[in-house]
């Protein structure tokens, strides 16, 4: 039993031995002429010069606000002065209106209630809501003072960004057209 198992490992050496042999010869000389070739001749065709590099301008440094058009972000802003005759009423309790930014809202037409006339605005939510003159919208203490077929005109209170002093703007809020 040990003398087959001898032979027949034997012919299983043979077996592996010769395709790996074969195998092998194949990668002998005479292959893979094709690639030296192209390797030889593919230096040939290269450009040996190189471009050379753009010339690199300095950086010239821009000043912040040369024109003098913005406040200085790093300096702080003037605190208005208490004798200043301007000033908003900041306990005053806030109106509906006054919690959305006036871009945001639209004025959409006016109704008439016992010859008093409101305005009818329309929010980013997407409710009317009803407004009349001397209640207060948007942000920066809009007071309407008047209502008429074709614009709000409100009277805000803002800060001035140089002197930090109170001051007053006309802005209309016009009828939406559709």
């Amino acid at each position: 039993l040990m003398m087959k198992s001898h032979a027949n490992l034997t012919v299983l050496k043979w077996a592996i031995l010769l395709p790996v042999s074969f195998l092998l010869s194949a990668c002998g000389e005479g292959q893979g002429d094709d690639l030296d070739q192209f390797m030889n001749n593919a230096a040939k065709d290269m450009n040996m010069t190189v471009e050379s590099l753009p010339q690199v301008l300095p950086y010239v440094p821009l000043q912040f606000n040369a024109d003098t058009t913005l406040s200085d972000p790093f300096k702080a802003r003037r605190v208005a002065s208490k004798g200043s005759a301007l000033q908003p009423n900041l306990n005053r309790t806030k109106e509906a209106l006054e919690l959305f930014p006036l871009e945001s809202l639209k004025y959409v037409g006016t109704l008439s209630k016992k010859k008093e006339v409101f305005a009818l605005v329309k929010t980013p939510d997407n409710t009317l809501q009803q407004t009349k003159i001397g209640n207060y919208i948007g942000p920066n203490f809009g007071l309407i003072t008047q209502i008429d077929e074709s614009a709000i005109t409100l009277k805000e209170i803002v800060q001035d960004e140089l002197t930090g002093d109170w001051v007053e703007r006309v802005t209309t809020l016009n009828l939406l057209q559709e």
